[in-house]
């Protein structure tokens, strides 16, 4: 089942087509409307009339998040600010928020493109959807909220946190579409757990789960507890929110809505853009947005693109799910490691929680990785020559992975920081010790 059938298998012909016409508009509004933007184009020496070809697009300068906090708070709308309806931002955690403006046309924009997403979930309007994820300058809540209306399903709107009350709402109303962070997803399983709720229990035929870096390991585990698919949906702030990309039954790559959002891969270094198949940065153009047009923003996102027609019946572009970001990467002596990795190694044996600690030093001067892992009870309370054999046996995992030797150490359960929101996986100490 499609929403939009026609756009959702148009071929590539009519969507280049479509998509050059939109690039031509779009980088001429932002030029006549954008004063960042005619600025830029000026210095690099391009006008909107040098857009000729879908690949003109490499013309033009990068936008990155540093260009959005350069023009905090409202330096990047096109429109008059009695126009923009809706604001979000960013956390903000390093320095000052990226601030996302929308027109009515933008959320009509958004509340469309994630209709489509989760219809391909299977969700219509006799579903009960519970969305997890954050309301507020978060745009993660409002996506999914946008998206349900518009199908006709009901929300229920519980935001994060009262995870007791979470699953106590999940049983009585018997929820059948969970939307989830995958950390904070496989939390309300254990705490199902706890409670005696098993998934008998509860009616979900679906999960839409995303926010954060996850590994395929960690969604079969979150399957597994809650005897339910889950698919990855894909969003940023700066670009829309949830609704970029979504995943269809399929499970192999996520559909970019690519009739709003033109995707590139480049090589973060050199900035080349990169064929199909090569896994590098994805870069986003708004096609659409009429408050706050971006052009080429760079999301630090590592993935890669496949044109491949999908047994699902959708033609539109599929992009691999994330396996890291570029400022996410521990560079350990000299050997790039993602966090994802190391996910892929604990998830392969029996007995390991899910929840756990990168934590990065440099006594010495030279560069070290220790894990700490959550064990089962039943594991913790083995003797300690088993502890020592699981021990190894993980580090032997992650050496496999990584190529490197790390220090792992098996902590109690339930001691590990629990999220209700993006996991916090990594915890980089080398600036502080390294004296």
């Amino acid at each position: 089942m499609m929403w939009n059938e026609e756009v959702e298998s148009k071929s590539r012909e009519e969507m280049k087509k479509l998509q050059l016409e939109r690039l031509q508009a779009v980088v001429k509004y932002a030029y006549e409307n954008v004063p960042y933007y005619k600025k830029r184009f000026d210095e690099q020496g391009v006008k909107p009339q040098d857009i000729k070809t879908l690949e003109d697009i490499q013309k033009l300068p990068f936008t990155t998040k540093d260009d959005l906090r350069a023009a905090y708070p409202f330096g990047m709308f096109a429109v008059p600010q009695r126009e923009i309806v809706e604001v979000h931002t960013s956390s903000g955690t390093t320095g000052k928020p990226t601030v996302s403006g929308y027109t009515r046309k933008d959320l009509e924009t958004w509340s469309e493109v994630m209709a489509r997403g989760l219809t391909m979930f299977g969700v219509d309007e006799d579903d009960i959807i519970q969305n997890t994820h954050g309301y507020g300058l978060f745009t993660g809540g409002f996506g999914v909220h946008y998206g349900a209306q518009n199908i006709g399903a009901t929300v229920i709107p519980i935001s994060t946190g009262q995870t007791r009350r979470q699953i106590e709402i999940m049983k009585d109303f018997q929820t059948s579409v969970l939307i989830v962070t995958p950390s904070y997803g496989l939390y309300l399983a254990e705490v199902a757990e706890e409670e005696g709720v098993t998934p008998d229990d509860l009616n979900l035929k679906s999960i839409g789960f995303g926010a954060e870096m996850w590994t395929e390991e960690m969604r079969q585990e979150l399957q597994k507890r809650f005897n339910a698919p889950a698919y990855n949906i894909y969003g940023l702030t700066e670009i829309m929110g949830p609704g970029i990309a979504l995943e269809c039954p399929v499970q192999d790559g996520l559909h970019v809505m690519e009739d709003h959002f033109y995707p590139e891969i480049i090589d973060s270094e050199t900035q080349e853009v990169l064929d199909d198949g090569e896994k590098g940065e994805l870069v986003l153009t708004n096609l659409t947005r009429e408050g706050m047009p971006i052009i080429r923003f760079r999301t630090k996102d590592v993935t890669s693109l496949q044109r491949e027609p999908c047994s699902c019946g959708r033609t539109m572009v599929k992009m691999d799910r994330i396996t890291g970001r570029t400022d996410d990467m521990l560079k350990i002596r000299g050997v790039a490691v993602f966090p994802s990795q190391i996910e892929k190694a604990l998830l392969k044996m029996d007995g390991i929680e899910p929840h756990y600690q990168i934590i990065a030093t440099r006594p010495h001067h030279l560069d070290e990785l220790e894990v700490r892992v959550e064990t089962s009870p039943k594991l913790f309370s083995d003797e300690v020559k088993e502890l020592v054999g699981i021990k190894k046996k993980i580090e032997g995992y992650i050496h496999n992975e990584i190529g490197l030797r790390v220090k792992v150490t098996l902590v109690e359960p339930k001691t590990l920081p629990r999220s209700e929101g993006k996991a916090v996986r990594v915890i980089d100490k080398r600036e502080l010790n390294s004296d």
